[in-house]
């Protein structure tokens, strides 16, 4: 399984540990992505998604009942 978020495309990003000493090795970030249930097209679908999509899937959510308790 791929470690990229299906919706922004964010993957693994590659740089240095630096000890105190100054020696460099090499690491890896890995994106925090989670399975979650997203609306596609009016249909539920599961996809692997990061927590910041999931943060902003649900403040989009919210504004939209906000939007519809308005009117």
């Amino acid at each position: 399984m791929s470690k990229v978020c299906q919706i922004c495309s964010k993957g693994p990003v590659s740089g240095n540990n630096v000890s105190h000493s100054h020696r460099k090795t090499k690491r890896r970030w890995l994106p925090n992505l989670q399975k979650a249930k997203v609306f596609v097209n009016g249909r539920e679908v599961s996809m692997r998604i990061c927590t910041g999509c999931i943060k902003t899937q649900s403040k989009v959510r919210v504004a939209k009942t906000a939007e519809s308790a308005k009117s």
